[in-house]
């Protein structure tokens, strides 16, 4: 698998493409277009549902046989303000054409044809505090398991505030022992304001097989596949991410590292 972070490929244009493929895994696919108005792209799902986010910007899409109209508000993903996403299933296509300078993520994981196409949020999405002191962050969920929008994917936006932490205390999703843990691959595609900052995230397992530290920079990518991989942004740099999940069960099941769990105990009084 290599280094677990990838760079984009530029800053224009499609500058992430990551399957699972080339990720060395199973079930999770994620993309990144950087467009300029009236640029337009299209692709077709193929055996994959997807989830396209409005990160930043406008555009109109068409998809699975239907006109979605304008999709997007905040011109900044730091406005902290619910994101406009549409659902494909797969054995479709879609197209979206650019109203302003605009960034869409394409969120991806497996079809089983048990969902049709539909807007998710902005209505619906409530921006949700979690975690406490050093440890608060800010929660989009966008479908998570409490949705029934899709057959395998999981995503969810999270806002870290300058000098906190998150995807903590630190936890992992690699096993397939349901209800104890599930297994789902995970993808995070980091922002950082300002922008020319940097933040920090950690993957590594209780055996040590896998510790890898990574300070990341605007518009990476950091891969998951096992472990935990807590979040941390430096005092003066704000953190966004938006993380896709993926596995043979459409559940979120965790279990921490032993390290931590005086800190669950704790908080959790």
């Amino acid at each position: 698998m290599g280094s677990l972070r990838r760079r984009p490929f530029g800053s224009h244009g499609k500058v992430h493409e990551i399957t699972p493929q080339s990720a060395g895994w199973r079930y999770v696919g994620f993309s990144l277009y950087r467009l300029r108005p009236g640029e337009a792209i299209s692709e077709t799902t193929g055996d994959m549902e997807a989830i396209l986010v409005m990160v930043e910007g406008k555009a109109r899409f068409t998809a699975a046989g239907s006109e979605w109209g304008e999709l997007g508000e905040r011109m900044s993903v730091f406005e902290r303000t619910p994101p406009h996403c549409l659902y494909v299933p797969n054995g479709e296509s879609w197209e979206a054409t650019a109203t302003t300078h605009c960034a869409i993520a394409v969120c991806l994981a497996p079809g089983r044809s048990g969902h049709g196409a539909r807007r998710i949020g902005p209505d619906g999405i409530v921006l949700t505090p979690r975690g406490t002191g050093a440890n608060e962050r800010f929660i989009n969920n966008i479908a998570m398991e409490g949705n029934d929008f899709c057959d395998s994917l999981l995503v969810t936006e999270v806002f870290t505030p300058a000098g906190n932490w998150s995807s903590y205390p630190s936890h992992r999703h690699d096993e397939d022992d349901d209800p104890r843990i599930t297994y789902l691959e995970e993808t995070y595609y980091h922002r950082i304001d300002p922008e020319d900052g940097f933040a920090l995230q950690r993957v590594y397992t209780d055996d040590g097989s896998l510790d890898e530290t990574i300070a990341v920079k605007d518009h990476d990518v950091v891969l998951v596949p096992r472990g935990h991989h807590p979040c941390g942004a430096p005092y003066g740099f704000d953190l966004y991410y938006l993380n896709v999940m993926a596995g043979p069960l459409r559940k979120w099941r965790f279990v921490p590292d032993p390290a931590v769990q005086f800190i669950l105990d704790r908080d959790h009084k």
